[in-house]
């Protein structure tokens, strides 16, 4: 549970870990999966103001965890979290006002959250902003300032941001038109298995386009997202195949092999 363990950092990070013991025993309950004792001993602190208490039972009310599910319940918590700057609170309270969850749907609001998230860093907010930003929603569209706010997540090494970058560059979105650049972005998600990345990245090399024209670095990169399931790239990493000698198909089902071995454990 990654995230449980950010937020426990931050709870921490604050001071206040040692200071309320309730705090641990109720995260050693949830991590075993003991959801009616997180909640006895998270309840008292998240009514006492604990911003992390508050944002963990948002959480739990979301995922009808130890409580009925109930997404109003859940952004009463977030919300009570996010107005005290709480920046994963704010991400989520924004992200249920765009999907219309647990409150109606309200594109400005969501805009609001999101903005008070990626003013504090928080990637997946800049990411979300940058696509309000490029479709328009709650705001005028705008692909310079989408494109901002894609580069700022991207540069936190949020693969989704990468790649969606790399499409900015490449369709000259925001951004001057640049293959390379588009590519540089695809790579860097590629290299995080990001499936779509990893079939543009191939399709850059198979047409020579901001990289040399390469076919075993695109058959490479067309199996690995083959490998995925996405058909789109079993289809042209087999088009790709057909300008390949047998050596050089070997040597990318070669590199391919090594690079799962080395990234997906």
């Amino acid at each position: 549970m990654k995230w449980f363990a950010a937020v426990l950092s931050v709870f921490v990070a604050l001071g206040v870990g040692e200071a309320r013991a309730g705090f641990d025993e109720g995260a050693a309950a949830y991590e075993r999966g003991d959801y009616a004792t997180a909640i006895r001993e998270w309840r008292p602190l998240a009514e006492q103001g604990d911003v992390a208490a508050q944002y963990l039972f948002g959480h739990m009310y979301a995922k009808g965890q130890g409580v009925l599910q109930d997404y109003a319940g859940a952004m009463k918590w977030y919300r009570l979290a996010a107005e005290q700057g709480h920046a994963s609170a704010q991400y989520v309270v924004g992200l249920s006002y765009a999907g219309g969850q647990g409150v109606p749907q309200d594109y400005a609001e969501a805009m609001k959250w999101y903005r008070l998230a990626a003013a504090q860093g928080q990637a997946r907010a800049q990411l979300k902003l940058g696509l309000l930003f490029a479709e328009g929603q709650g705001v005028p569209k705008d692909d310079g300032e989408a494109a901002k706010w894609f580069r700022a997540a991207a540069e936190q090494g949020l693969a989704d941001a990468q790649h969606i970058l790399g499409l900015s560059y490449a369709e000259g979105q925001g951004v001057p038109q640049d293959d390379a650049e588009a590519a540089r972005w695809y790579r860097l998600a590629a290299e995080q298995d990001h499936t779509f990345a990893q079939v543009n990245l191939g399709s850059m090399y198979a047409n020579g386009q901001g990289v040399p024209q390469d076919y075993v670095a695109a058959h490479m990169w067309f199996d690995l997202s083959a490998a995925r399931g996405d058909e789109k790239a079993l289809a042209v990493r087999d088009t790709v195949a057909g300008h390949m000698t047998s050596d050089q198909i070997a040597e990318a089902q070669r590199l391919a092999r090594e690079w799962t071995e080395k990234h997906r454990k």
